[in-house]
């Protein structure tokens, strides 16, 4: 059985770019005090980098806590392994989390999605490209208990502007509306932020179905201005 290590917290670096929030709350507060009383109950996964130095895999939200609460190191099981498999075992560590924001989710699957299809380019050359994605997609489906579709619909969430895609954590966008919005482009996305600014308001799902028809079609600028 594997051992955990003490490693410094000052040797430990955040997984980069990383979907998960870590936020000073409530329950931020109750993790640091739970940490001063008791320490770190389950200890981080990390595997080591360069300048003897370890990515965080598990446990951005405990080693924060574990700063706050005076700890100078941390147990944590330290793995080799190489980034994509990294940023699997990133992914799956917090998919099960209980609360997981609608963009945390979005970027974790695209995350996932691209890694395991860089895996699948180094050990099946011969497959092609849409059947390793449809594959791909299929496997993460399994593991997570979500359809496939409904994976490539949070994915699609991450073509919405930040701006938009705050209003979908905070519910002011719900899901539905917030996929037929990532269709708009970048200067359609920056006209509706605009729009619902000046109404004080948010695109309903047949809003954003016609929207995103209308964008497709190249007519969405010449509907703004009827």
């Amino acid at each position: 059985m594997k051992t955990p290590e003490m490693i410094q917290v000052d040797k430990l670096k955040t997984f980069e770019n990383h979907p998960y929030k870590v936020e000073e709350n409530e329950e931020m507060e109750m993790l640091t005090q739970s940490i001063k009383e008791n320490g770190i109950l389950s200890p981080l996964i990390v595997r080591p980098i360069e300048n003897s130095e370890y990515e965080i895999i598990s446990g951005h939200r405990r080693l924060f806590a574990s700063k706050r609460a005076g700890l100078t190191e941390v147990p944590a099981f330290v793995y080799e392994m190489d980034r994509d498999k990294a940023t699997i075992a990133l992914v799956d560590s917090n998919l099960h989390r209980e609360h997981l924001l609608p963009s945390e989710k979005a970027f974790a699957y695209k995350m996932k999605v691209e890694a395991m299809n860089r895996q699948g380019e180094r050990t099946d050359l011969t497959s092609s490209q849409v059947g390793k994605r449809l594959n791909t997609y299929e496997v993460i489906a399994e593991e997570s208990g979500e359809s496939r579709n409904q994976i490539h619909r949070y994915i699609r969430l991450t073509n919405l502007l930040p701006e938009l895609l705050k209003f979908v954590d905070e519910g002011q966008i719900s899901f539905t509306p917030a996929v037929e919005l990532s269709y708009l482009n970048d200067i359609e996305q920056r006209d509706l932020l605009q729009a619902m600014e000046l109404n004080d308001c948010t695109p309903s799902i047949s809003q954003a179905v016609r929207m995103k028809k209308l964008s497709q079609q190249g007519s969405l600028d010449d509907d703004k201005n009827e």
